[in-house]
C-alpha cells in the first residue's frame, strides 16, 4: 500500500517536472517568438527609414534639378532677348561707318554747287566735280565695293549681266554679247550687289 502510494507520488512528481519542462519550452519559444517578432518589427522600421530617407534625398535632388532648370530656362530667354536687341542696333547702325565717310563727299557737293554760281571757267568746275567723283569712288572701294570691268563686246552671262533689250546683232559676232551697257554692275567682297545692265544682240 505504502508503495503504490510512493508509487502514485512518484508519478505525480514526474508528470509535474514534465508540465514543468513544457511551460518551460512553451515559454522559451514564446520569448523567442517575441523577439524575432521584435527583431523583424524593428528591420521593417529600419527598412522604412532608410526608404523614407532615400525618398527625401530623390525628391531634394529633383528639387535641385528643377531650379536649375528653372535658372538655365531664364538666363537662356535673357541672352535670346539681350541678343535680339544687340542684332536690331546693329542693323541700326551697320552703315554708320559708311555715312560717316560719306559725309565729306557730300560736303564737297554743296561747294561745288555754291561755287557754279560765281565761277566762270568751266573746266575748272568739271575738274573739281571729278575730284569729288574719284574720292567717292575710292571711298566706296575702301568699304570694300568695286566696279565690274566694262561688259561691251562679252558674252552675255547672267551671273553679271541684266538684259534690259535685245537689238538685231549687226554681225554673227555680235549674237549672244553684249552690245551696249547702260549701267554698270559692282561687287560687294566679290559678290555681285548690282548686275550690269546691258543691251544684248541677237
Amino acid at each position: 500500500m505504502t508503495n503504490n502510494s510512493e508509487s502514485e507520488k512518484a508519478s505525480a512528481t514526474t508528470d509535474q517536472n514534465a508540465e514543468n519542462l513544457t511551460d518551460q519550452e512553451t515559454q522559451t519559444t514564446n520569448e523567442e517568438n517575441s523577439s524575432e517578432t521584435a527583431e523583424n518589427a524593428a528591420s521593417e522600421e529600419n527598412t522604412e527609414a532608410t526608404q523614407d530617407d532615400q525618398l527625401q534625398k530623390v525628391q531634394a535632388e529633383l528639387q535641385e534639378a528643377k531650379d536649375k532648370y528653372v535658372r538655365l530656362y531664364a538666363d537662356f530667354e535673357n541672352f535670346r532677348r539681350r541678343t535680339a536687341k544687340e542684332k536690331i542696333e546693329q542693323v541700326k547702325l551697320a552703315n554708320e561707318g559708311l555715312l560717316k565717310d560719306l559725309l565729306p563727299i557730300l560736303d564737297d557737293f554743296e561747294r561745288a554747287l555754291k561755287s557754279f554760281d560765281s565761277a566762270e571757267d568751266k573746266e575748272a568746275m568739271k575738274e573739281g566735280v571729278k575730284l569729288i567723283q574719284d574720292k567717292f569712288g575710292k571711298t566706296l572701294q575702301n568699304k570694300g565695293l568695286k566696279p565690274m570691268e566694262s561688259s561691251i563686246g562679252k558674252v552675255f552671262d547672267v551671273e553679271e549681266h541684266e538684259s534690259i533689250a535685245q537689238i538685231p546683232a549687226q554681225s554673227e559676232d555680235q549674237k549672244g554679247k553684249v552690245v551696249d551697257e547702260i549701267e554698270r554692275g559692282y561687287y560687294l567682297h566679290d559678290k555681285v550687289v548690282r548686275f550690269a545692265k546691258v543691251v544684248v544682240g541677237s
